[in-house]
């Protein structure tokens, strides 16, 4: 495997900043490049595979014997493999520049052929729903049957009650293409075109918004005008996006008889209603003593008697500005993973050595940061927007927690290695409390303590108050396009009433900060995903209390954890750990973590 190239970060419209070499993707696991004959070779075997597996099982579902049923199972994996290895390759490289126009063919192309060629495989989940209970259950319990495999299509019978017929489901599958993808395309390529003037500079959207953190408050208020005057220029075409999004899926949600927008999702996480609401009520709950208390105290500290938009995530004054180096910053990360267990730091370090990370910001490139997990039989690749900031190496930290957690899943298989959104951000939010952790035991400062733990803190209001005002804000905009078509301004004014909710009274709202909703891709590509960021940092709340109360063996079970993927319950996962979500004071834990921080900074005021 070829090492990863370097160049220096820039950032777009700025002078150049001093982060050290930044390391970018080496795609060449997945395919050399995008002419590369594998690309070629693996789509005839995928339409190969696709019309013999069609050809073999059509209408004979019910009938195969468990040893049958397993070679089915296994073949229809392989399929999933292929395709999933063609669209990784050319994703990754769309997301590595979205505004080039022969990487977004290519991909609209490649999902184009790939979606027509996996047409004759949507019989598979509609019949194998149909197979009666009894012999599903027979078959899948057999010695020489696929009963590893069971939680997969557990998980696909609960649709059982959603499902449409068959010639309906094959046309939605066709359909798909000029539906949410094309939208969701749009959307991105977008935002990442969008351009903001700042003091005569010009900056993509990520860069701008980094400006929301920066030392200086007129830098700050003038990325954060910027940012409302270019989003309220484009708020028509968000609002479009927005309402024919939201429509279509509540004409396919009528048609498959779900009972609320957010059943589906629920469904496909795996986790139960009862459960995701008894997080949002016990989060909105807490609003008063997490957030709205928080930013008291932070406009004391700023000297200001109201905050402004723009200072929300702004550094503390004591804060000592400086940029953290990409080999600091990787440094500070493995050393953290290595104090929980030097596995965990073994998993992380190929990301750093053969090109699994893209981390510079560039012109064209998707915001924000993932980790993408490809296909089992290769590896995650993780993208960053690295700009040296100290949420920056967070932000490491937590897409590196998604590849260790992918990597050490992929074992389990293509169709199993998928972990429910309920568990997906579990060991991205546990690197992030280790690296703080471990930065905070070094810090005898008291000024950087403070400095660290309200970092800290507003990460953890950002990931749980946040994303829970976002999942509202989702609620209430589908609940009342069922109504009628949303103006901007109507959508606006639902974005306006929730901050008000969950940031408290410690805030003014500058003109244009309502259109803020329309540069969140959650709301677009995930519907309903951010209760899973809450969900997570809930969970690995309670999970890092129980380490601290008892270490010995823990990094054991924790590895079980991730390794299991999506073959198992959360509620069975969790058992080892004497944890059970369904019980809604295990919620009230997690926030009270978050609670006890608070409670440290208003001592030192002292």
């Amino acid at each position: 495997m070829t090492r990863s190239r370097h160049f220096d970060a820039e950032q777009p419209g700025a002078a150049a900043l001093d982060l050290g070499p930044l390391p970018e993707w080496d795609l060449s696991d997945l395919y050399t490049g995008p002419d590369a004959p594998e690309i070629k070779a693996d789509l005839a075997r995928l339409e190969e595979a696709t019309a013999s597996f069609a050809a073999d099982y059509e209408g004979r579902l019910a009938d195969l014997s468990p040893a049958e049923m397993l070679e089915c199972i296994e073949r229809y994996q392989t399929i999933d493999l292929i395709a999933g290895r063609l669209m990784s390759y050319a994703g990754l490289r769309y997301y590595q520049n979205t505004t080039d126009a022969g990487r977004a063919k290519a991909m609209g192309d490649l999902q184009a052929k790939i979606t027509d060629m996996t047409t004759p495989l949507v019989f598979f989940s509609l019949e194998f729903n149909r197979i009666p209970d009894a012999t599903y259950e027979a078959v899948f319990a057999a010695a020489d049957g696929p009963a590893r495999y069971k939680p997969v299509f557990d998980r696909m019978r609960a649709m059982r009650p959603h499902q449409l017929s068959d010639e309906l489901e094959k046309f939605l599958h066709d359909n798909s293409v000029v539906g949410a993808a094309a939208w969701n395309r749009l959307f991105d390529e977008t935002t990442a075109a969008l351009t903001f003037d700042v003091d005569g500079e010009t900056l993509g959207l990520e860069a701008t918004l980094n400006l929301l953190t920066d030392h200086d408050r007129t830098r700050r208020e003038a990325g954060a005008r910027a940012l409302a005057r270019v989003f309220t220029d484009n708020v028509k075409l968000f609002a479009r996006i927005h309402n024919t999004l939201a429509k279509e899926k509540a004409i396919e949600d009528k048609w498959r008889k779900m009972p609320t927008p957010q059943h589906g999702r629920h469904l496909s996480n795996h986790v139960e209603p009862e459960v995701v609401q008894a997080l949002r009520d016990a989060v909105v709950a807490a609003y008063p003593r997490l957030s709205h208390r928080y930013y008291r105290l932070k406009a004391r500290w700023l000297g200001l008697e109201k905050l402004q938009v723009w200072d929300r995530n702004a550094p503390l004054p004591q804060e000592t500005p400086r940029l953290i180096g990409w080999d600091e910053a990787r440094t500070t990360v493995l050393d953290a993973y290595a104090g929980f267990d030097p596995e965990l730091a073994k998993l992380a370090e190929p990301f750093f050595e053969r090109g699994w990370i893209d981390a510079a910001v560039k012109p064209g490139k998707a915001p924000g940061a993932f980790a993408h997990p490809t296909v089992t039989d290769a590896h995650p690749f993780v993208l960053l927007n690295y700009l040296g900031k100290p949420r920056d190496v967070m932000t490491l930290a937590h897409e590196l927690g998604h590849g260790v957690h992918q990597r050490l899943a992929a074992a389990q298989g293509e169709l199993l290695a998928s972990t429910p959104l309920t568990l997906a951000e579990t060991a991205s939010v546990f690197g992030e409390m280790l690296t703080f952790r471990a930065l905070l035991a070094r810090t005898t400062d008291p000024a950087q303590r403070k400095a660290l733990l309200a970092g800290k803190v507003e990460d953890m209001i950002n990931t749980v108050v946040r994303q829970i005002a976002f999942y509202d804000f989702e609620s209430r905009l589908h609940a009342a396009r069922a109504e009628g078509e949303l103006t901007p301004d109507d959508i606006n004014a639902i974005w306006m009433t929730v901050q008000h909710e969950s940031l408290g009274d410690a805030f003014d709202y500058m003109e244009g900060y309502e259109t803020f909703w329309a540069y969140i891709p959650h709301f677009i590509h995930s519907p309903f995903y951010v209760y899973a960021y809450a969900f997570g940092d809930g969970l690995v709340n309670a999970l890092y209390a129980a380490y601290e109360a008892a270490p010995e063996g823990f990094p054991a079970r924790y590895f079980d954890l991730l390794k299991a993927g999506g073959s198992q319950h959360h509620s069975t996962l969790l058992q080892p750990f004497g944890l059970d979500a369904a019980d809604p004071a295990f919620w009230d834990k997690g926030l009270s973590m978050i609670e006890g921080f608070i409670d440290e900074l208003e001592a030192m005021e002292g």
